[in-house]
C-alpha cells in the first residue's frame, strides 16, 4: 500500500472509530443522540432528552413548542440554524415542567415572545423561587386563560386549555391548516405518565380533558407527545390517545375497586400491572398508581 492511500485509509478508519465511539459512550452513559423528525407543512419535532420539541419553520420565522434543558435546547438551536437563517419568533410552552421549560433560558435574546397558560406562567414561578432559581428561567410573557391565536403565512396556530389534567395549566397547540397537534405530557405514548398533583393534577379530568383534544381533531390528525416509552413514536395518531385515555380510566377504575376492598395506599402501589392494561411497560406504574388512590381517598374525605 503506497502512502497516499495508507494516509487516506487511516483517516476513514479514525473517523470510523470516532462515530464508534460517540455511539457507544451514549449507549453506557445512556445519553440519547438528539434526531429531527419531519411531519408535513415544514412542521416537525425535536427528541434529544425531556419533553418533545415541536418546531414550525415558517418564511415569516420559527416556532418552537417546548425547550427540555438549556443543553439540548442549545443542541436545538444550533441544528435549525445550520439550515434556515430565519428568527425565532415565539416559544410555546405546553405546561410548566423543568424538561419543558428548562431550556426556555437558551433562547433569551433569540426569541421574541413566550407563550404559556396563565396556570403554567404560575407553577413556573412557585417551583423556581422554591429552587432559588428565578435568575435561570424566560418566563412567559404572554399568557391565556382558555384560548390563543397565532398567524404566520398560510399557518394558522391554536392554543387549548380545558381544564386540570397532566397540571392545572397544560396548553394544547394545534397547527390547523397541517392537522398537527402538540399535546405536551397530555399524552405519554404507552409510558406511565408522571401526575404532578402539587400543581393541580387531575385524573378524572384528564379524561375528559382528552375528549375535548380529540374533537379538536379528526381521524387524520397527526399527534405529537410529550414522552413515548420506545424512540421514534413520539407522535402517532387518535388511537394512540384512545389508548392513553383508556389507561387512565382503567388505573381510576382499578384504584376505586381496591379502595372498595379496603386496601391501604402502600399496598396498593406494590400492585405491578392494572387489569386491561397490556401495552404500557411495568417500569413506572407506582406513579399512577399512587396518585389515582389519592386522588380517589381525597376527593372523599373532601
Amino acid at each position: 500500500m503506497d502512502r497516499r492511500h495508507f494516509i487516506r485509509n487511516t483517516g476513514v478508519l479514525a473517523t470510523a472509530s470516532l462515530l464508534m465511539q460517540k455511539h457507544s459512550l451514549a449507549q453506557i452513559f445512556n445519553v440519547p443522540e438528539f434526531k429531527i423528525t419531519m411531519l408535513r407543512n415544514n412542521i416537525g419535532f425535536y427528541t434529544e432528552r425531556g419533553g418533545t420539541i415541536g418546531f414550525l419553520l415558517a418564511p415569516e420565522g420559527i416556532v418552537v413548542i417546548d425547550s427540555q434543558f438549556p443543553e439540548t435546547a442549545t443542541n436545538f438551536i444550533n441544528e435549525i440554524k445550520k439550515t434556515n437563517t430565519k428568527p425565532f419568533r415565539f416559544l410555546l410552552n405546553t405546561h410548566h415542567h423543568g424538561d419543558h421549560s428548562a431550556g426556555n433560558i437558551s433562547f433569551k435574546g433569540l426569541v421574541e415572545r413566550v407563550v404559556a397558560h396563565e396556570n403554567s406562567l404560575a407553577n413556573q414561578m412557585r417551583v423556581a423561587e422554591t429552587q432559588n432559581s428565578v435568575d435561570k428561567q424566560l418566563l412567559p410573557d404572554m399568557i391565556f386563560k382558555d384560548e390563543w391565536k397565532l398567524k404566520m403565512g398560510n399557518a394558522k396556530l391554536k392554543a387549548y386549555y380545558f381544564g386540570p389534567a397532566h397540571t392545572n395549566g397544560d396548553a394544547i397547540y394545534h397547527f390547523d391548516e397541517a392537522n398537527i397537534m402538540h399535546l405536551g405530557d397530555l399524552v405519554a405514548n404507552r409510558r406511565h405518565p408522571f401526575v404532578d398533583r402539587s400543581a393541580g393534577a387531575s385524573m378524572t379530568n384528564w379524561i375528559t380533558v382528552l375528549d375535548k383534544t380529540m374533537k379538536q381533531g379528526n381521524k387524520n390528525t397527526i399527534y405529537i407527545f410529550g414522552h413515548s416509552s420506545q424512540p421514534g413514536k413520539e407522535s402517532g395518531s387518535v388511537e394512540d390517545v384512545k389508548l392513553f385515555q383508556d389507561f387512565l380510566g382503567k388505573t381510576l377504575a382499578f384504584a376505586e375497586k381496591e379502595i372498595k376492598a379496603g386496601k391501604s395506599k402502600e399496598e396498593f402501589i406494590k400492585n405491578t400491572a392494572i387489569p386491561g392494561v397490556t401495552e404500557f411497560p411495568a417500569d413506572g406504574i407506582q406513579r399512577p398508581l399512587t396518585a389515582a388512590y389519592e386522588e380517589l381517598t381525597q376527593d372523599k374525605k373532601a
